[in-house]
């Protein structure tokens, strides 16, 4: 796909970094799930939509709570592996659907709940709210949740940041700077404010699980040729070399954002 403002309208296509996703993309610590259940994002026997799943990673580790999940992507391939994910951890009560976020296919107020994990920096809000709206029951929560590594205060981020640009030069996604709340314009008359709450949390990596993270960065494995990302991993093998500590713990800021539609 290509958006504009992101990555110069450059190609990208996250099913290219599928495989790698499901192995290294579970990376949201457990205290996201456990403040999605406190604040009632997430209940029991409600219907759940979790739109730009991806590998169906939200569902899967939430499962526990016995929520009516259904994982929907624009990714056949995203969808596919998130599908053998789940069924290899006998998680078999989750629903998928391959379409976009804003031409799902399901029926009015289908939903209790809609989360959006990561992704809704990629939507149109002109077509993707109308289309919430639409399959969110009266009363029914959106929830929208951002997490990103904070190069301004880890050389180690800012390290791989500099060396994704040199392969990459058109992305955008570097340079995250602390994150300050705006009240969106899209949620004006038709959503109220539930929740607002960000925090930072420092994630722990093995060397082997950051590279494969960065590789299924939007400006890597998601964009570049093939022989590319050979030559990026191979280099940020050698530049992690530096670094004695086996497990990196690196500074990440989490921000969520509960809306309740009116």
């Amino acid at each position: 796909m290509k958006i504009k403002n992101i990555d110069n309208n450059k190609f990208f296509d996250f099913g290219r970094t599928s495989e790698n996703y499901g192995k290294y993309r579970d990376i949201y610590p457990t205290s996201l799930y456990d403040k999605l259940l406190l604040f009632g994002a997430v209940k029991s026997g409600n219907k759940v939509l979790d739109v730009g799943s991806g590998t169906a990673v939200l569902p899967r580790n939430m499962y526990h709570s016995n929520a009516d999940f259904t994982a929907s992507d624009i990714s056949e391939e995203q969808i596919a592996v998130g599908k053998k994910l789940a069924l290899s951890s006998d998680m078999d009560k989750i629903n998928f659907k391959v379409c976009g976020a804003d031409d799902t296919g399901f029926e009015n107020e289908s939903f209790d709940t809609i989360t959006a994990i990561q992704c809704f920096h990629y939507f149109d809000t002109n077509t993707v709210i109308p289309e919430l709206l639409r399959i969110l029951r009266a009363g029914g929560l959106l929830c929208k949740v951002f997490m990103d590594w904070k190069p301004y205060e880890d050389p180690i981020l800012a390290e791989m940041e500099a060396l994704v640009l040199k392969y990459n030069p058109n992305f955008t996604g570097n340079g995250f700077k602390e994150f300050h709340y705006n009240y969106p314009q899209w949620a004006t008359g038709s959503f109220e404010i539930e929740t607002i709450h960000s925090y930072d949390e420092f994630l722990p990596f093995s060397k082997e699980a950051w590279i494969g993270r960065v590789l299924t960065c939007r400006g890597v494995g998601a964009s570049l040729p093939s022989e590319k990302i050979a030559e990026f991993e191979k280099e940020y093998l050698e530049l992690l070399g530096k670094y004695e500590d086996t497990i990196l713990n690196l500074k990440h800021q989490i921000h969520i954002e509960i809306y309740r539609k009116k």
